[in-house]
């Protein structure tokens, strides 16, 4: 059986308050957009991992799908897999990659093993692996809040603009994203803000990384910049890192930064 994990980006993010078991309170809007890993699974003599693609830093055992397996198979009878990854998302770029791998690994083993899992109960299970990863499980818009893994619907669709995302040869740690930011309370409502024209959103809907994260890559910076030149009704950087996004309203293509990039269209 295979299925295609998707990306997310984050439309909005602000870092709210630090917690007090080390993790920071957020609200953001996740978006699924259409860049895909291709998952798949085989019953085999003995389980293990192998990855294609994308390089993914650590190793085989390692893995957040074999992490996803080894935790529905304490509760639950799995006979032993061969697990295929190919890897298509960028890693380490604020899209999500490796949670939505780890939410599809749990879709995927309830459907293949008829397992009868509930939405909320897989999502319970994806909490577990990440903070990001229980999003995936519906894969719908979503406000997102507490650590990033509360969520309740957002209505927005944005089908009928054109979505340009750039990746660039930067890998931005969570460290470095959050070293030097000041949580603090927006004053407005990014759920409200949202349902504003897209072209009000440049001056109001913020991602709070960009203030730790642009000065120590001013490359990223410059992508945005660049995004916005081109016609972006609006651009921003996705999570902590390092991709960037725009919306446009027609398709169009971006050939001067495909050389130092890895560009996406009509995601």
């Amino acid at each position: 059986m295979i299925l295609f994990p998707n990306a997310k980006i984050n439309i909005g993010l602000n870092i709210v308050e630090k917690r007090n078991d080390g993790f920071h309170n957020i609200e953001t809007v996740f978006y699924p957009v259409k860049i895909h890993d291709s998952l798949e699974v085989i019953e085999a003599g003995e389980t293990r991992f192998f990855a294609y693609g994308t390089t993914i830093p650590g190793t085989a055992d390692d893995n957040i799908c074999l992490k996803a397996y080894e935790l529905l198979k304490r509760d639950y009878n799995l006979p032993s897999i061969h697990i295929h990854l190919l890897k298509n998302i960028p890693v380490g770029a604020g899209l999500g990659g490796g949670s939505a791998d780890a939410a599809y690994m749990i879709r995927l083993l309830d459907q293949k093993f008829e397992l009868g899992l509930q939405t909320q109960q897989m999502q319970q299970y994806a909490r577990q692996l990440g903070s990001d990863c229980a999003f995936f499980i519906e894969n719908k818009p979503v406000f997102a809040y507490g650590k990033g893994d509360e969520f309740v619907s957002q209505e927005i669709d944005l089908d009928r603009y054109f979505l340009v995302l750039v990746k660039p040869p930067v890998h931005v740690s969570t460290a470095d994203a959050y070293g030097g930011c000041k949580p603090a309370k927006p004053a407005s409502s990014l759920q409200m803000l949202l349902h504003l024209p897209i072209l009000e959103w440049k001056a109001l809907v913020n991602n709070d990384f960009e203030a730790t994260v642009f000065p120590k890559y001013p490359e990223i910076a410059a992508l945005k910049k660049e995004l916005y030149d081109n016609g972006a009704l609006y651009a921003s950087m996705s999570g902590s890192g390092s991709s960037v996004f725009g919306i446009f309203k027609e398709p169009i293509l971006l050939p001067q930064l495909e050389k130092d990039n890895k560009v996406f269209y009509g995601v």
